[in-house]
């Protein structure tokens, strides 16, 4: 199975987007927006910003973990 590692996170405050790296080893539990600078947090029951905000989901839930723990 292959890993999709680049994931394009839009900010719902202003509606940015930007390609990221998603780590492997981590869950990215904040991401700031650098165009207004808003931190996003996951969405409840989400476990990292780019399962809320990404075009992908993290490693993890792509290989059928049930989170980054």
């Amino acid at each position: 199975m292959n890993i999709i590692l680049q994931s394009t996170i839009t900010c719902p405050e202003c509606g940015h987007k930007k390609e990221e790296t998603m780590p492997t080893e981590a869950c990215q539990y904040f991401y700031e927006c650098e165009n207004c600078k808003k931190v996003l947090k996951p969405k409840q029951g989400d476990c990292c910003v780019y399962c809320s905000y990404g075009t992908v989901k993290c490693p993890p839930i792509q290989v059928g973990t049930n989170c980054c723990n």
